[in-house]
């Protein structure tokens, strides 16, 4: 086995934490409370485990199914189908969501460009679509025919016209390259020892955002991983204080982890079980460490910009079809 560098963050299990790790998985075959899966990893299969989860408990949903493409999660593929047996599969388990969440409570779906258009087609259906987010992955394979594949969606929806919006809590610090002066005075920008910066309203169009990769701590071995400041944009944005996050397709536990980190309760579904041993681990590691990189005292960063971020290791807590064959395991 070839060893690790010691500059490799890349999250492992040691010898012996798979017992204790899998004590604290949840499993899930009768109806339970809101009590029984607070702070807690589900490990099942989403389109069995939803019927049994108690219904208006959840303020805010991020959910990243499995695109419609061929892909192994760890012994678990997913093989590519047509459009209208994507949306048939996405019809299987969204208007099971609908039971789950409080009248007020917000959504985000993730997809990429093949499907997204489906996913905003069946969410129309049941919920008020609020907008489309694209979010820039500076990574990704170039292509001689074609232009490089590197964006993805996020559709944001709510139940209602009363939801939680708190965009002050999501405000981008990004330098000044030409400071603007009235009277003198700085017009909308702060001069500071580190530079000149500006607090700015974010868009739905995200390029600040950078792809866990083995020198970061968040990073795992799981294919599709969402970063952590992504997850963080949606949760500061759509949930209160203490309000309950669901992912129904964990994956690594990204989802679970920011919501421990930025003091939110939180409940995750993961039909792999390596995975949700994963999710604990970072749950446990995230008990000490609660900093979520390109996020720091209150406001996000540009990319690249670590020299002029705070090094306080806490500067975040300012405040019924059968689709099992698409799942074929090794």
């Amino acid at each position: 086995m070839k060893k690790k560098s010691v500059r490799n963050k890349t999250l492992t299990l040691q010898e012996g934490e798979e017992r204790e790790l899998t004590e604290k998985l949840l499993q899930i075959s009768d109806n339970i409370t809101i009590q029984d899966i607070l702070n807690k990893t589900i490990w099942g299969d989403t389109l069995q485990v939803l019927p049994f989860l108690p219904s208006s408990f959840v303020d805010l949903a991020i959910i990243d199914p499995p695109y419609n493409l061929d892909k192994n999660f760890n012994g678990w593929q997913f093989s590519k189908i047509s459009d209208q047996e994507y949306e048939n599969y996405l019809e299987s388990w969204i208007p099971q969501i609908i039971r789950l969440l409080k009248p007020n409570a917000s959504l985000y779906v993730c997809g990429d460009w093949k499907n997204s258009h489906l996913i905003y087609k069946v969410l129309s259906k049941y919920f008020k679509i609020r907008n489309r987010i694209t979010w820039q992955r500076e990574k990704g394979r170039g292509a001689l025919k074609n232009w490089k594949n590197c964006t993805e969606d996020i559709w944001f929806a709510t139940v209602s016209n009363e939801y939680y919006f708190d965009v002050e809590a999501v405000k981008m610090k990004r330098k000044v390259i030409a400071p603007y002066k009235e009277n003198g005075k700085p017009k909308d920008w702060q001069e500071t020892e580190e530079g000149n910066f500006r607090l700015t309203y974010p868009s739905n169009f995200w390029d600040d955002i950078t792809i866990p990769y083995w020198s970061m701590p968040e990073n795992t071995e799981h294919p599709t991983q969402k970063p952590e400041k992504l997850i963080a944009k949606l949760i500061l944005a759509s949930s209160p204080i203490n309000g309950v996050v669901f992912d129904p397709f964990l994956g690594s536990g990204t989802t679970s982890v920011v919501a421990k980190k930025l003091n939110r309760l939180y409940c995750g579904i993961e039909i792999n079980k390596e995975y949700c041993l994963w999710a604990e681990k970072r749950l446990q590691l995230a008990e000490n460490n609660k900093r979520i990189q390109g996020y720091a005292d209150g406001v996000f960063w540009e990319r690249n910009t670590l020299a002029f971020q705070p090094k306080t290791s806490n500067s975040s807590q300012k405040t019924p079809n059968d689709f099992s064959s698409l799942f074929n395991q090794k």
